[in-house]
């Protein structure tokens, strides 16, 4: 059975107007909306290994237990691919320490990512645009074979930590550098290790066909052991949940992608994360407006899983 839980990032206080949700909040929040799970963010405010220690990290857990949720995995924001030798070996330390914190957690998975480009605030919410737009720059004239190459060894690397600790990295399918679901299996076969498994999540597809996203769905098969999904719905007078188009983003194929993760048997978890400024005409919202959109997910969901 897939389960569906909800990821930290959604309670960051960086989307919306009003302050973030400390971690055994968002434990408490989840539990109240009535998710299977919660997937914890590895950075601040929420789960920067510094900053929980080794009391911090059985009260985490044991609160999770006691409110009958699991913690499926957590999730690093890695760039493996920067030129600067230093940058990479920084990146190691961290998913070093993210992985010794999945383990203290409970966590079977830790969601990692090749190469990330970042975010920057603006009035206090975060931005894509700043650093989509010095995405190149950032890069320090290095091709894309040398980036990837520096990713696959650090990848190594760091597989080896996982298979010590007990954990599994689950690279997603997220730009730069991974393109689609292609790049992440080609990725996983070079590195080479059971410790390196998928994350396909389909928003991140370039394509939304159905036979499409069934390829990807079953081309990944058994590799694939953790997902994400992410919108904004409205419902309409008849009661019906209807996902919003936000501006230039395709329509993401769910009810394809649901039927096709059943098909291969997939029982993890899908965790839904608002990772966008929560925008109303072009204003942004409170943290109401994101309660209401968690709540409209889960139930989405889970028609969808029921359907499929």
């Amino acid at each position: 059975m897939i389960k569906v839980g909800l990821y930290s990032i959604t309670y960051l206080g960086v989307w919306y107007k009003g302050g973030h949700l400390t971690i055994k909040d968002m434990i408490r929040k989840a539990k109240a909306l009535g998710y299977d799970g919660i997937e914890i963010d590895l950075k601040r405010p929420h789960g920067f290994p510094l900053d929980l220690d080794e009391k911090s990290r059985s009260e985490i857990r044991k609160l999770a237990e006691s409110e009958g949720l699991e913690i499926p995995a957590v999730a690093g924001n890695n760039n493996f691919a920067s030129p600067i030798p230093e940058h990479r070996e920084n990146e190691l330390l961290m998913v070093h320490e993210q992985i010794r914190l999945a383990r203290d957690l409970g966590a079977k998975y830790l969601r990692v990512f090749a190469a990330w480009r970042g975010v920057t605030f603006r009035n206090g919410i975060v931005t894509y645009d700043i650093t989509s737009e010095y995405e190149t720059s950032q890069n320090l004239g290095s091709i894309k074979l040398e980036r990837w190459n520096w990713v696959k060894e650090c990848l190594k690397e760091a597989a080896g930590w996982a298979k010590k600790y007990g954990v599994v990295l689950a690279l997603q399918n997220h730009r730069p550098l991974i393109e689609n679901y292609e790049d992440m299996l080609a990725m996983v076969k070079e590195v080479g290790s059971e410790y390196l498994k998928c994350s396909l999540d389909v928003p991140c597809e370039p394509c939304q066909d159905d036979d499409y996203v069934v390829k990807a769905v079953k081309e990944t098969g058994k590799l694939q052991v953790h997902s994400h999904f992410s919108g904004d719905w409205n419902r309409n007078s008849d009661g019906k949940l209807l996902l919003k188009h936000l501006p230039n983003v395709a329509p993401v194929n769910y009810p394809t992608y649901i039927k096709a993760l059943k098909e291969i048997g997939y029982n993890g978890y899908i965790n839904y994360e608002y990772c966008h400024p929560a925008l109303e005409n072009h204003e942004v919202q409170g943290i109401e407006y994101v309660d209401k959109q968690a709540k409209y997910a889960l139930e989405y969901m889970r028609n969808l899983i029921q359907s499929a």
